[in-house]
Order: structure tokens, then C-alpha cells, then sequence
């Protein structure tokens, strides 16, 4: 796992005007030193790998360590999915007590740093000049209705 978490009210895609109350997108994402996504939040966070790299990157995650997997579940990682298009890969999660407890968590990881060691010659970027992810705010959600 590379740990790392939206704006105004979106315009609905079909064209019909503003989007329903339930789908405005959260706050934008923390800045260094604010509160990250909270328990329960969904967020979106991106990486860019070398080229040629997507093979690679794919067959690692498909052996995903089991102590890494008990290091997400520890951290309150939950619903979460990567997904790839050529170098562009993306990552979407939640966590159970809010962004700042997992990353602190994951962050003080020898497992977390060996998995990432593991990874870093594949990447060709993953975060801004400040150390932080390289966050994807929300455009737009369709809820849906009520279960």
C-alpha cells in the first residue's frame, strides 16, 4: 500500500442542472498541518509509474504481502481499490478513524516502509512538493437512492 485522501456542488452529467444535495463533494483535502479525511470519508489519491512499469506494479500487488494486509486492517483501511490505466494508477479508500490515524500508523511502519522501498523503482511520481499524496478531489457523485 503507498498511503497516503473535495469543492462546490457539482453539475449533474445529464445536463438537468445542479447535482441533489447528497452528491456535493466533501471539503477539499487537508493541507500540511489540517485535519485529513475523516472516519468513514471516501478519498482519492493518484500515482503516475514509469513507463513500462504497469506490468510489474500489477503482478506485485496480485502477491500482496500478508503483513501488509494485517498493517491496512490495523490502520482502519477498508474499501479499498487501486485501479490502473497504463501509468496513471489510482487509489481509493476509506478509513475507520480518519486519514491522519491510518497514514500515522502506516507511517511508523517497518512493513510499510519495506513495501514501499519495494515499489519505488516503479514509480515516476507520487506526491506534490510537500510530501503530499497527489490528491483527486470529487467532481461529481451519484449516491443514489436510499437502500
Amino acid at each position: 500500500m503507498n498511503t497516503a485522501p473535495s469543492g462546490p456542488a457539482p453539475e449533474d452529467s445529464s445536463g438537468a442542472g445542479p447535482a441533489r444535495p447528497d452528491a456535493v463533494a466533501p471539503p477539499p483535502p487537508a493541507t500540511p498541518g489540517e485535519r485529513g479525511p475523516g472516519p468513514g470519508e471516501q478519498f482519492c489519491h493518484l500515482y503516475r509509474l514509469r513507463d513500462g512499469a504497469g506490468a510489474e506494479y500489477d503482478r506485485r500487488h496480485a502477491e500482496i504481502w500478508p503483513e501488509l494486509s494485517r498493517l491496512l486492517d490495523e490502520a482502519g483501511m477498508y474499501d479499498y481499490s487501486i485501479f490502473r490505466r497504463d501509468t496513471l494508477v489510482i487509489c481509493v479508500l476509506r478509513t475507520r478513524a480518519g486519514f491522519d490515524r491510518a497514514r500515522t500508523v502506516t507511517g511508523g511502519s517497518p512493513v510499510q516502509a519495506r513495501w514501499t522501498a519495494s515499489l519505488a523503482d516503479l514509480f515516476a511520481e507520487i506526491a506534490d512538493a510537500d510530501g503530499e499524496p497527489l490528491w483527486a478531489p470529487r467532481v461529481f457523485r451519484h449516491a443514489g437512492p436510499p437502500a
